[in-house]
């Protein structure tokens, strides 16, 4: 086994944590029954992922809830609440630990992201922490809706790794995620 020189982190639930059942409890209180079907930690319907891959804007991310719902008096607050009620925050002492990995190997951030939440994670580490993002933390920072793919097809992974110039042989990837 080869020396470990490069570390790619997911955000959610490795960083920044998220409960699921959380955003699941609230689409379900705006009128969507099937919520496990639509959006769960284990995958999403084509709404979600065109959301996470930037192929679709905010407000026809919105549209589609509204579509799912069929609620069209649905206010955007209300479905951001609701996709946001997921995001929990980055506990105290995650990013020394971010710190540390950076001073010991190459580390990047690749996450399965989109337009609101980012805005939303941005903006907590504004106002917990006092930084504007996190670009301290890593090499390079990658996001699936800047990136028009998204975790867990392979495109993703070997794009990082090409860009980057990494071996996978010394390469560690760190996910939550059961996909």
């Amino acid at each position: 086994m080869q020396k470990i020189e490069n570390i790619i982190l997911d955000y959610g639930n490795v960083i920044f944590m998220i409960d699921f059942d959380k955003s699941q409890q609230a689409f379900t209180q705006l009128g969507i029954s099937n919520v496990d079907e639509i959006f769960a930690h284990s995958g999403q319907i084509k709404l979600f992922d065109d959301f996470d891959k930037g192929h679709i804007s905010p407000a026809e991310f919105r549209e589609g809830i509204r579509d799912l719902t069929q609620n069209n008096t649905l206010t955007d607050q209300q479905i951001d609440h609701a996709w946001n009620a997921l995001l929990l925050g980055v506990p105290e002492g995650k990013h020394e630990i971010l710190m540390q990995l950076k001073s010991k190997y190459r580390t990047f951030l690749l996450s399965n992201n989109n337009a609101i939440h980012y805005a939303y994670c941005m903006q907590h580490l504004q106002d917990q922490y006092r930084i504007a993002d996190n670009s301290g933390f890593f090499q390079q920072a990658y996001y699936s809706h800047t990136m028009g793919m998204r975790k867990p097809n392979v495109d993703i992974f070997e794009f990082v790794l090409q860009e980057q110039g990494l071996n996978p042989a010394t390469t560690l990837f760190i996910d939550d995620s059961p996909q």
